[in-house]
């Protein structure tokens, strides 16, 4: 494996996808894709630097998300690349899968339980469906 992919919103359920993904990366010595879909930020100043003005949801900037996972990742040892994607996370995860030409991607399965993992939109749901590659769906609490 050279190249694993992984999302995260700094959620609890990200981080355990995370954690996941790091532990494979770690022991097959895969390069952990960390991405993190945003929405531009409403009321903020239009002076704001641009880092400030993409939010991954209410009051989480995209960039403090991403240097967080990263840093987590690299004190472990693993080489890490961080991608803020704008958008919806389920294209953000396939398309940087797609670009790295990634070996396998890692999402949790929050949303998958009851009947709401028949809701469109399920972001492990249309990864699972869409993906380049293989998809790991780790059971989260």
């Amino acid at each position: 494996m050279k190249s694993i992919v992984v999302g995260t919103d700094g959620s609890d359920t990200a981080g355990q996808a995370l954690q996941e993904a790091g532990d494979l990366a770690r022991t097959t010595g895969a390069k952990l894709h960390i991405v993190s879909a945003y929405v531009p930020a409403s009321g903020v100043r239009s002076d704001a630097p641009e880092s400030e003005s993409w939010m991954v949801g209410p009051d989480v900037q995209v960039d403090s998300v991403l240097k967080e996972a990263a840093g987590a990742m690299h004190a472990q040892g693993i080489e890490t690349e961080s991608h803020a994607r704008k958008g919806d996370p389920a294209d953000a995860l396939l398309h940087v899968a797609d670009e790295q030409d990634a070996d396998l991607i890692v999402v949790g399965n929050k949303g998958m339980t009851g009947a709401k993992r028949f809701l469109l939109g399920s972001v492990p749901n249309k990864v699972s469906h869409h993906a380049p590659c293989s998809v790991l769906i780790i059971r989260t609490t």
